[in-house]
């Protein structure tokens, strides 16, 4: 399995774009660049681009059926950026935690 930073998953999710890939491949979908771009408004190139960042972050995996690539989602990596999210989360309950006790003490 490879192990993709949080970092590169989040920079990948952040275009609405590839937002709008992940959704469909998340319920199911797979398609080619050609036919997603028929979905959007954006050239075939441009979702080609988009499909290649999503792979650079492990969410999409390309199966190559002759002369196309058939696109998928892989949802391994969001589990890494989950376990980073959680720990930034336990860190600011300590945190505010802390605050609202010192706050409550006066």
């Amino acid at each position: 399995m490879i192990t993709t930073s949080p970092r590169r998953v989040f920079a990948a999710l952040s275009d609405p774009t590839r937002q709008q890939l992940v959704d469909w491949m998340a319920a199911g979908e797979t398609g080619t660049a050609t036919e997603f771009a028929e979905r959007l408004p954006i050239s075939r190139q441009a979702v080609s681009r988009h499909l290649s960042e999503l792979a650079g972050a492990g969410l999409t995996i390309g199966t190559r059926r002759g002369k196309e690539v058939r696109y998928s989602f892989d949802a391994a990596p969001l589990s890494d950026a989950t376990k980073w999210l959680e720990a930034r989360a336990e860190l600011w309950e300590g945190v505010l935690g802390a605050l609202a006790q010192h706050l409550s003490a006066d």
